[in-house]
């Protein structure tokens, strides 16, 4: 807590004016008051007496909080507090507010009958507040004497209309001013044409810890940085937004993260511009006109830039490089990403780190690969910490602890309830010898199915209904992302399957299988509603050798199964479906030594295909319905069809 009487008034007031008086154009017309304050470097008034303040407090009936009384000692009152404030009272002009705006009728109207202490704040601060805004641009200064802290501070609250947001509270009377001054330099900071540089001890001292951050940042530091950059934003100070942006964005912070004044520096677009645009297309709801708001400044080539980076973010086609041995890393850790093995690319990514070169000066940490499809899902807030805590940039420091991985390993984390609990039913297929590129050729048909672009399995969902033109009831083409399972082994994984219908379904295991191995799992033993079931088959050289089947409360298998996998191992009566599921999984696990990854199926981005059917076709005499979709060319006006001559 912040012993507010022992404060220097007299030397940060001192400071105040005189940066003020300094930052004033030449010739500029100003009124008697401002020039004589400009004259006297003095923005302040005599001090108050003892006697005025006891005054004052009589005539209030309350004793003032400390920090006011020991700013009325220095001067009676203050011009210019910030850019919106221009005369503060002084021990004459405070007065109780008494609702004199009629605010308080305002605030209360979204106010509920049955409203507290707390949610009433913003409307009684109107009725009881001491005011001590005399003249402002709409700005109003109220002290709260129900607002008190230990030390007997007033809480100070300031509101703008033209802010379109709540009061902002201000500590104490000390912090409301402190926050002014740092308001005073943010506007004179940003300021226009013709007017006098910005310069002076404080300004020195700040951009002074805005490079030593820079540095401390580069050798690890990042918190130590991001504090002393924070304090320098508030000041305005050029270099700081952008820098601090960076740390904010890496700790996946995004709402206000703009990198100002490094995203339009023809050095950094490269890196700093595609985070940005994919914050702007994560939200379809913008009009990509507001792209550019961020950009001042830009010329026509980063304008175009960054609209042909939004399409590529859009499509899914951005891809992230970077030069040097760092270069080489990313594109490895890209390679063993978009096959699922997201905690190998992360520690590819994190070995190379200390070889990362800096686009610039200005540049902290490598930030592109944020917006790429594949690579973008690697970070996670752990992650982002373990990168900014990472020597880099040619500056020596301590390495950080490796974060733990995100991959349990094993498959019996699909026994465990997801957000929602929505993955209660999915099927896999693993395959073994085979690269993840071969699966296609083997669950397709033989058609010419090749694998899509790296998505979500959502996207690939929406993306493959936009184009689907017939549904029927008997066909069940699975959507599957593919990858690495381990060892020797790929998957193919549809976590959204049709319902099972055990009289119809194919397995594929058999046609999956030829000259080699391959398993098929298929579970449902956490469905809200229907019969719990569970498929497990296993074939080799295109034929099967052994499977079971649990639904309807029985089992039914065929060929040897061995013990580890035996299902009257795991299925009672009635069987315990969270149990149960979770023993079978880690005993296919076991026999087979396969893995899927979690990260990379729930989060991450991966290629997928539409199989053959899962089920077979109808036979004579069994009903089925197919629904096509036409989609007509509109009619142009006249109502005559294209090619059409009309009558006659």
């Amino acid at each position: 807590m912040t012993d507010t009487t022992a404060f220097d008034w007299r030397s940060f007031l001192l400071r105040w004016s005189g940066e003020w008086a300094d930052s004033l154009p030449d010739g500029e017309t100003r009124g008697e008051d401002d020039e004589a304050a400009r004259q006297a470097r003095w923005l302040g008034f005599p001090a108050a007496s003892e006697e005025r303040i006891a005054a004052m407090e009589e005539r209030l009936g309350r004793r003032l909080p400390p920090s006011y009384r020991e700013f009325l000692k220095v001067s009676d009152g203050w011009r210019h507090a910030g850019g919106f404030v221009w005369l503060l009272a002084g021990t004459e002009g405070a007065h109780w507010h008494d609702n004199e705006s009629g605010l308080a009728d305002m605030f209360e109207e979204y106010l509920d009958e049955d409203a507290g202490p707390e949610e009433r704040q913003e409307a009684d601060i109107w009725r009881r507040g001491l005011q001590l805004d005399v003249e402002s641009d709409v700005t109003h200064v109220l002290m709260d004497p129900e607002d008190v802290d230990g030390d007997g501070e007033w809480a100070v609250y300031t509101w703008a209309s033209w802010r379109a947001a709540p009061p902002e509270r201000h500590a104490n009377f000390l912090e409301f001013m402190r926050d002014m001054y740092r308001e005073f330099h943010s506007l004179r900071a940003h300021g226009g044409d013709g007017e006098p540089v910005f310069d002076n001890d404080t300004t020195r001292k700040l951009d002074a810890q805005v490079e030593e951050a820079r540095l401390e940042a580069l050798r690890g530091g990042w918190e130590r940085a991001g504090k002393a950059l924070d304090e320098a934003k508030e000041y305005g100070r050029p270099r700081a937004a952008g820098l601090g942006d960076q740390i904010r964005r890496l700790l996946g912070e995004t709402y206000m993260v703009y990198f100002d004044g490094l995203v339009t520096d023809p050095r950094y677009a490269p890196e700093l511009l595609p985070p940005l645009v994919a914050e702007h297309a994560a939200h379809s709801y913008r009009d990509d006109a507001t792209l550019t708001f961020h950009l001042p400044g830009a010329d026509d080539d980063l304008v175009a830039l960054a609209h042909a980076t939004l399409d590529q973010v859009r499509s899914g086609t951005y891809r992230y490089t970077a030069a040097g041995p760092f270069g080489e890393a990313v594109e490895r850790a890209r390679e063993l990403a978009r096959w699922g093995d997201t905690d190998g690319a992360w520690q590819t990514l994190r070995n190379a780190l200390p070889l990362w070169e800096p686009l610039g000066p200005d540049h902290l940490a490598p930030l592109g690969w944020v917006a790429d499809p594949v690579l973008g899902p690697l970070l996670t807030p752990e992650r982002g910490r373990e990168l900014l805590a990472t020597p880099r940039g040619g500056q020596a420091g301590e390495a950080p602890r490796p974060t733990a991985g995100l991959d349990p390993g094993g498959l019996a984390w699909l026994a465990e309830p997801d957000p929602g609990n929505n993955r209660t039913s999915y099927r896999f297929v693993l395959v073994e010898g085979v690269e993840p590129e071969e699966l296609p050729g083997r669950l397709a048909g033989g058609d010419g199915t090749v694998l899509n672009e790296p998505m979500t399995l959502w996207e690939a969902r929406r993306r493959s209904l936009r184009h689907r033109r017939e549904f029927s009831s008997y066909d069940d083409r699975a959507l599957m992302a593919v990858g690495r399972a381990g060892s020797g082994w790929s998957f193919a994984f549809d976590g959204d399957p049709a319902p099972f219908d055990q009289r119809r379904f194919v397995s594929p295991a058999a046609v999956a299988s030829e000259g080699t191995r391959a398993v098929v799992v298929w579970s449902g033993l956490r469905k809200g509603h229907g019969e719990r079931f569970f498929h497990l088959s296993v074939a080799r050289d295109g034929a099967e050798q052994y499977a079971f089947t649990y639904a309807d409360g029985e089992v039914r298998s065929s060929g040897e199964i061995p013990r580890p996998l035996d299902p009257s191992r795991f299925f009672g009566d009635p069987a315990d479906g969270v149990g149960t599921e979770r023993s079978l999984l880690e005993a296919v696990a076991g026999e087979f030594g396969a893995r899927l990854p979690r990260h990379a199926i729930v989060n991450g981005r991966l290629h997928t295909f539409a199989t053959r059917s899962w089920t077979r076709p109808p036979r004579n005499a069994e009903t089925y319905m197919v629904i096509r979709i036409h989609h007509e060319a509109p009619r142009p006006a006249g109502g005559t069809e294209p090619g059409d001559d009309g009558p006659g």
